[in-house]
């Protein structure tokens, strides 16, 4: 059978170093992976598995919000990024949602977001570092949990928004110790995760790589129930 083949969604430029990471997690583990960028959304190619990675805020207007800081945004990439999730979440193809790609999600889904998060702070620092510096809390029995093990754990943080409300179906599986939602997930599908770290600059460390291995193996079932392809 053929290698399952991956969307990995990023901005029109630029995000070069995350998105090669990915793609050499993905082939690490025996996926293709396959770049995608706005503009691409009225014609996506059919894709086994996807990775929304990290980068700009999520434009507020998209759950019914004013804007509470100063903007930096991506109507574009909102867009078509909106479009793959929506994708995946109406056919069951497995997603990983990274950082931005975790909060766009829980948008897709009918959530919310904090906008900012200093003012929430006050046993974690709100400093932006690649290096696993910030404590996660995991959820017991959640898919996290088996695939990091019960914790706690360290990760980065490159962050200045997080989820607020919950998006329909999805669950907590994680948190900082300022109870900032760091993970999120949907028990009823095959696998739908959203992380608010970057498990692509830590992959010198097993467990985060089992989140790309994890998908891999949804993504190959996915296209193995799906059929041959015309």
């Amino acid at each position: 059978m053929a290698a399952p083949l991956i969307a990995v969604t990023g901005p029109r430029r630029g995000a070069f170093g995350p998105r090669l990471l990915v793609s050499l997690a993905l082939r690490l583990y025996g996926a293709r992976p396959l770049q995608l960028r706005p503009g691409q959304e009225a014609a996506l190619p059919q894709f086994d598995g996807v990775v929304v990675t990290g980068g700009h805020d999520v434009d507020p207007v998209l759950y019914a919000a004013e804007p509470e800081v100063e903007p930096r945004h991506d109507p574009a990439r909102d867009a078509f990024e909106s479009a793959v999730i929506d994708r995946a979440l109406d056919t069951g193809v497995p997603l990983l949602g990274i950082c931005r790609g975790a909060q766009l999600l829980n948008v897709r889904r009918g959530g919310t977001l904090f906008q900012e998060l200093a003012s929430r702070r006050s046993k974690t620092s709100n400093r932006w570092t690649v290096l696993p510096l910030k404590t996660l809390h995991i959820e017991p029995d959640t898919r996290l949990q088996r695939l990091l093990g019960p914790g706690p754990r360290q990760v980065n943080s490159l962050h200045n928004q997080a989820i607020d409300r919950l998006g329909a179906g999805l669950r907590v599986s994680g948190r900082d110790l300022d109870g900032i939602v760091q993970a999120v997930e949907d028990p009823t599908q095959a696998f739908l995760l959203g992380v608010q770290w970057h498990p692509e600059f830590l992959l010198y460390l097993g467990a985060q790589r089992s989140l790309f291995r994890a998908l891999v193996t949804a993504a190959g079932a996915h296209r193995a129930a799906r059929g041959p392809r015309c």
